[in-house]
C-alpha cells in the first residue's frame, strides 16, 4: 500500500482540494452531451438533463474507480468522465441509426465487454517501460494544450474568440498561479489552481466575462432515471463502432494509469491495472442505462496530481462525491458553470504542461544510448502531432478509421507500442526479450 495515495486528509482539506478537480474537469464534463445534444437538435430541456445524468454518472464512476468496489476500480487518484473519442460515432448513431436508443444500447455492451476484456488488456502492461509510458504521458499533455489555448481564447464558437481581453485574462490566472506556487508554501501552494480559478472569476464578473443571474433558472432537485428517452435498441453497426471506439479508450486510459501510478509511486500490476479497465467498462455500461456515454480517466486531473502533488486517493473521491451532488442539485452546477472559459484556458495551460512535462521526465530513465530509442520516441510524438496540427489531415478517411487516427493520443500511444516490441523485443540481432 501506498501512505501517501491511502492518505485522508482532514475534512476541509479534502472539500477544497477535491473541489479543485473539479473545476478542473467541468468544462471537459459537460462538452460531451453539449455536443452530443445539440447534434440531435434536442431541446433545452433535455440537454439540461443530459448533463446532470452525465455529472451524476461521472461522480460515481470516480467513487468506483478510487475507493474500488470488489475487483472494480484501480484505488488511485483518477477522476472519470465521458470520453472525447465517442463523439463522433454517437453522433452518426444518433442521427442516422436510431436516435439516443440506439447509442445507449451500444454503449451498454461496449460497456460490458470492456468489462470481459480487462484481464485480457491488462497483460500488456509488461511492455510498458518508461520508454513508453513517458512518451505516452508527454503525447497526453501535448494533446491536451490546445484545449487549454481554446479555453484562454474565450471558448471555440465563442463571439468574442481570440479576443485580447480574453487572452489577457487568461494570462493573469496563469500569472496568479505561478505567483502563488513562488511565493507561498503548504496548503496554500497546494490549491493554487483553486486559488487561481476563483480569483479570475470574481474579477471576471465585474469586466463582463460572465455573470450568474441564470443560476436562478435552474432546478433545485433532479435526478436522472433509467431509460428517459427510451428502451435502449441493439444495432450490429453501432456496437462494432463503439467497440472501436472503446479498444481506443482502453489504450487511452491504460496511458493515464500509468501517468498517475508514475506520479503517486505506486506499481501498477496487471491485475491492479485490470480492475482500473474492469470499472471504466462498468462505468460505461452504467452510462448507457442512465442516459450518458463512454467513461474514461480524465487527463487533465492526471495534470493536477502532478502539479500539487497531492496524491491521495481520498481527495479524488472527495471530487466524485462533489459530482453527484452537482448531479442531483443541478443549480450547483450552473454556478460552476458560469466560470468564463478564459479563467479555465490559464489554470489549464499550467495543467496541461504539467502533464507533458511529467512525461519528459519520466522519458530521462528511458535508455537512449540506444539511438532506435529516440527515433522510437521521436516517429511516435510525430505522428501524435498531426491530427493536433492538422485536425482534417485524416479526412478522407473512412469513418472507423478516424474514429482511432483523429485521436493524437490513441495513435501515439498505439504506435510508441507497436515501435517498442519492433525494436526492443522483437529485434533480429539480439534475443527477444
Amino acid at each position: 500500500m501506498n501512505s501517501e495515495v491511502d492518505a485522508r486528509l482532514p475534512i476541509a482539506q479534502l472539500g477544497t482540494l477535491g473541489l479543485q478537480h473539479v473545476l478542473a474537469m467541468y468544462a471537459g464534463a459537460v462538452a460531451v452531451p453539449l455536443i452530443v445534444g445539440g447534434a440531435l437538435k434536442l431541446p433545452p430541456d433535455q440537454l439540461a438533463y443530459l448533463i446532470n445524468a452525465d455529472l451524476l454518472v461521472s461522480g460515481i464512476a470516480t467513487l468506483i474507480q478510487c475507493v474500488g468496489v470488489w475487483r472494480f476500480g484501480i484505488r488511485l487518484p483518477i477522476m472519470q468522465g465521458c470520453t472525447f473519442a465517442a463523439v463522433t460515432p454517437m453522433v452518426m448513431i444518433g442521427t442516422a441509426q436510431g436516435g439516443l436508443p440506439a447509442v445507449y444500447g451500444a454503449v451498454i455492451v461496449s460497456g460490458l465487454l470492456v468489462v470481459a476484456i480487462a484481464p485480457y488488456f491488462a497483460k500488456v502492461v509488461r511492455f510498458f517501460p518508461p520508454l513508453v509510458t513517458g512518451t505516452i504521458i508527454t503525447i497526453i499533455g501535448i494533446s491536451l494544450l490546445p484545449v487549454a489555448a481554446r479555453w484562454a481564447a474565450g471558448g471555440v464558437g465563442s463571439p468574442g474568440f481570440g479576443s485580447p481581453k480574453n487572452i489577457a485574462m487568461a494570462a493573469a490566472v496563469l500569472l496568479l498561479i505561478l505567483a502563488i506556487y513562488r511565493f507561498s508554501t503548504g496548503f496554500l501552494s497546494r490549491v493554487a489552481v483553486l486559488a487561481g480559478i476563483a480569483a479570475g472569476t470574481a474579477a471576471a464578473i465585474p469586466l463582463g466575462f460572465t455573470d450568474f443571474s441564470h443560476v436562478g433558472d435552474a432546478a433545485l432537485f433532479g435526478i436522472s432515471t433509467p431509460f428517459a428517452f427510451g428502451l435502449p435498441t441493439f444495432q450490429a453497426t453501432a456496437i462494432i463502432s463503439m467497440v472501436i471506439v472503446m479498444l481506443v479508450s482502453m489504450t487511452e486510459t491504460t496511458g493515464d494509469f500509468v501517468a498517475v501510478a508514475e506520479m503517486t509511486d505506486s506499481e501498477l500490476t496487471p491485475r491492479r491495472l485490470a480492475d482500473g479497465l474492469r470499472a471504466d467498462g462498468l462505468s460505461t455500461a452504467l452510462g448507457g442505462v442512465f442516459n450518458t456515454f463512454p467513461y474514461t480517466a480524465f487527463a487533465q486531473n492526471v495534470g493536477l496530481v502532478g502539479l500539487t502533488k497531492v496524491k491521495s486517493r481520498w481527495v479524488v473521491a472527495t471530487a466524485g462525491g462533489i459530482l453527484v451532488v452537482l448531479g442531483l442539485i443541478p443549480v450547483l452546477g450552473a454556478v460552476i458553470a458560469a466560470i468564463p472559459q478564459p479563467v479555465l484556458g490559464g489554470a489549464g495551460i499550467a495543467m496541461f504542461g504539467t502533464v507533458a512535462a511529467s512525461g519528459i521526465r519520466t522519458l530521462s530513465k528511458a535508455d537512449f544510448a540506444q539511438s532506435h530509442n529516440l527515433v522510437i520516441v521521436a516517429v511516435a510524438i510525430g505522428v501524435a502531432a498531426i491530427p493536433i496540427g492538422a485536425p482534417t489531415f485524416y479526412e478522407q478517411f473512412p469513418d472507423w478509421a478516424k474514429i482511432i487516427l483523429n485521436s493524437g493520443i490513441s495513435t501515439g500511444s498505439l504506435l510508441v507500442i507497436v515501435l517498442n516490441l519492433v525494436f526492443n523485443h522483437a529485434r533480429l540481432d539480439q534475443p527477444t526479450r
